[in-house]
């Protein structure tokens, strides 16, 4: 059995394709935000609170990190029935690589010269203006080429949303290739989908990182 191509399968395909798309990067946005407020908290606890408060906060991160993203959607899925799958998804995705991007802030943290921590400590100023005005600007900045690969890989790790029943791009693939029984057209396209998205991104994060290494 020869499997062709047909482009108005194709064409047929693209409107349920768009729709997932829409989900996908609805999850990837908010769960990146999401992912990167928490993830922020988590490197700020660990680099400046006691031991006492940070090392059950690193334990949990590593949990999260450790534990398969799959493991956690359907657990959370199971434990919330009152929230939609959407709404868990997009949670647990950002719950997820917050312990990921904690990693990436704090590196940029640690990146900072010791004498500016130095120079905010003798002139004595309060330790939220020494995280706003001085340690932040420069942790994060030296943490955007990082924070962006990271944000392309939960954009491809969005498909996992299918543990849940979310019908992001690759499940509304499927689903357009199981009433047709043709699944060629629609998953191709769903790839092409992820290409077109993700390969400017990663262009722009890699000049970016080269355009930092020069300041």
């Amino acid at each position: 059995m020869t499997v062709e191509w047909s482009w108005e399968r194709a064409w047929e395909s693209l409107p349920v394709l768009w729709d997932g798309f829409k989900i996908t990067l609805l999850a990837t946005f908010v769960g990146f935000a999401i992912a990167a407020v928490i993830g922020l908290g988590i490197a700020i606890v660990r680099q400046s609170f006691p031991r006492w408060v940070a090392a059950p906060v690193h334990a949990v991160a590593e949990f999260i990190r450790l534990t398969p993203l799959v493991v956690q959607l359907l657990f959370a899925y199971s434990l919330l029935p009152q929230f939609t799958a959407l709404q868990i998804g997009i949670t647990v995705l950002g719950i997820h690589y917050s312990s990921y991007l904690a990693e990436v802030y704090r590196a940029g943290i640690e990146a900072v010269p010791k004498g500016q921590w130095e120079a905010t400590r003798a002139l004595s100023l309060p330790p939220y203006r020494t995280w706003r005005a001085v340690i932040l600007p420069q942790a994060i900045r030296a943490s955007l080429p990082a924070l962006g690969t990271n944000a392309v890989s939960m954009f491809k790790d969005t498909p996992f949303l299918f543990a849940i029943s979310v019908v992001e791009l690759v499940t509304a693939a499927q689903q357009f290739g199981a009433r047709n029984f043709q699944y060629l057209e629609p998953l191709t396209l769903a790839g092409v989908f992820f290409l077109i998205a993700s390969y400017p991104t990663s262009v722009l994060i890699r000049r970016l990182e080269k355009r930092l290494a020069y300041y």
